[in-house]
Parts: C-alpha cells; sequence; structure tokens
C-alpha cells in the first residue's frame, strides 16, 4: 500500500468534488420533475411547492392525452423492439457460426450503419413510405424504428452467441436435431439475458423517438407519448411546467415497469445460463 501523502489526499478530494457535481447535474432535473408534479404554478426554478396538490396528473389523466398516447407508444415501441431482437438473433446466429467471404465485409457495413443519424436518412425514408402509401401507419413506422435500432442489436446478440460453446450445439446435432432447433432450444435460452438486454434498449430507444414518429404518423389518434408530450409548449414560449412535469413521470413509467420486470427474468435466465454451462 502506498503512503497516503497530502498530494493524494488532495487529488482524492478533487475527485470526489467532481463526482459530487456530476451527480448533482443529475439529481436537480430529477428534484425539479418531481416537486413541480404536485406544483399547480410550477415554473423552471427549484422551489417546493406552496400548495402541494394533485391537480396537475388530473389535468394531464384523461384518454387524449395520456392513456391512447401511452397506448400508442406501447404497440409501436414494443412492436419495433419484438421485431428487432427477432431479426437480430436470426441474423446474428449464422454471422457467429458459419465463416464465409462475404461475412466481415457485411459486419462492416453493419458496424456502419450503426453511425448513421436518423435525421440524414428522413428524408429519402418519408419519400419512399409516401410513394408505397405507408404514410400514418402504425405498423410499417414500427418496423422501421426496429430497422434503425438492427445494426447494433445484431452486433450485440453475435457477441451473446459467440460466447455460447457450439459444442453443446455439436452434441444436439448429433441426437438429430437441426440448427434452428439448436438455435431455439440450446442458444436462445443461454442467450436470454443479453436478449432482454437489446429488448430493453431497444424499447428505450422508440420509447423516447420522437423524430420518427413526429414525421411518419399524420393522424392525432394514432401518436406516441414522445410526441403528445409537445401539446405542452404552448404559443409565445408559454409552457404548463407542473403539467409537462406530471407527465414525464407518468410516461417514464413503462419503461421503469419494463426495467423491473425483465431485471428479473434476467436474474433467473443467468442461473439457468450457469446451470445449462455446468
Amino acid at each position: 500500500m502506498g503512503v497516503d501523502t497530502p498530494s493524494r489526499r488532495a487529488a482524492r478530494l478533487v475527485c470526489a468534488g467532481i463526482l459530487v457535481l456530476i451527480g448533482v447535474a443529475f439529481l436537480a432535473p430529477l428534484v425539479w420533475l418531481v416537486l413541480s408534479c404536485f406544483d399547480a404554478s410550477a415554473q423552471t426554478n427549484v422551489k417546493f411547492p406552496d400548495h402541494p396538490s394533485l391537480d396537475n396528473f388530473r389535468a394531464v389523466m384523461n384518454t387524449d392525452m395520456l392513456w391512447r398516447p401511452l397506448w400508442n407508444g406501447l404497440l409501436l415501441c414494443g412492436g419495433s423492439a419484438l421485431i428487432t431482437v427477432l431479426i437480430a438473433t436470426f441474423a446474428a446466429y449464422p454471422l457467429s457460426r458459419y465463416q464465409t467471404r462475404f461475412r466481415k465485409p457485411f459486419l462492416y457495413t453493419v458496424l456502419f450503419a450503426t453511425g448513421l443519424p436518423i435525421t440524414a436518412i428522413m428524408v429519402p425514408v418519408y419519400g419512399l413510405f409516401v410513394r408505397l402509401q405507408l404514410v400514418d401507419s402504425m405498423p410499417a413506422t414500427a418496423l422501421f424504428l426496429a430497422t434503425t435500432s438492427l445494426p447494433f442489436a445484431i452486433w450485440l446478440i453475435k457477441g451473446f452467441i459467440d460466447s455460447v460453446p457450439i459444442s453443446l450445439e455439436e452434441a444436439s446435432w448429433v441426437d438429430g436435431a437441426s440448427p434452428m432447433q439448436a438455435l431455439r432450444h440450446i442458444v436462445v435460452p443461454l442467450i436470454a439475458p443479453g436478449m432482454s438486454v437489446v429488448l430493453i434498449f431497444t424499447f428505450i430507444q422508440a420509447w423516447g423517438n420522437f423524430f420518427v414518429p413526429f414525421i411518419l404518423l399524420q393522424s392525432p389518434e394514432k401518436l406516441p407519448a414522445s410526441v403528445t408530450v409537445f401539446t405542452f409548449f404552448g404559443q409565445y414560449g408559454a409552457v404548463a411546467y407542473g403539467q409537462l412535469a406530471a407527465y414525464s413521470v407518468l410516461y417514464s413509467m413503462p419503461v421503469v415497469v419494463l426495467y423491473l420486470i425483465v431485471s428479473r427474468t434476467m436474474g433467473g435466465a443467468f442461473r439457468f445460463a450457469g446451470a445449462a454451462k455446468g
């Protein structure tokens, strides 16, 4: 162990101070969010409400403003997440198990696609949607959201499949199982925690996406909550901060619930994976 010199103590204090500042920077918006939920006259400053009430929640908890957009968001984001995980698994399995001359070029293409910003491709995508008459279609929008998440999902799931010993599949092949049966009954249960991570990541990415549904969906009854939140920003800079805070808290609940549910599933899957590998 090194000597605890004054210079080392000073360095630790500086590091601790920087970490505290970073923590405060992240905590301050959350504190404002929680306090403003119960303040009917909330503004941008952080303060305790003079007369705490649930008026902000009552104002936003109706069908047009909250329940229908949340349901649309669940359908849109849940569908895109499931599509992404399903297609990424089928795409990652041959990339992990089979060696072909197109493997590396394809992987580099996928890696390049992960760096493309959505804003750079929305103009041709919108033109394609117009030509195919898919504008204002929720299934088509969910499919496009899945497409934007697919490159990164393929890379992640491929890494998880690489960690599964191929000897387990070879043993099943000897018993007469097909590669698809080996994928379903051996590989998928072992990479279930990884697939859960990809599912959560894809869902959260789509859940917070404002630009894509705002461009591709036109009917107000089809808009998800990520777009409906824009209605709290009125004309001439007027913002209903209290209602915006209450809506933001309710808007974040599905993601939190999904994380809690999947975290329990992931724990069980990790235990199953360890037992299978043993």
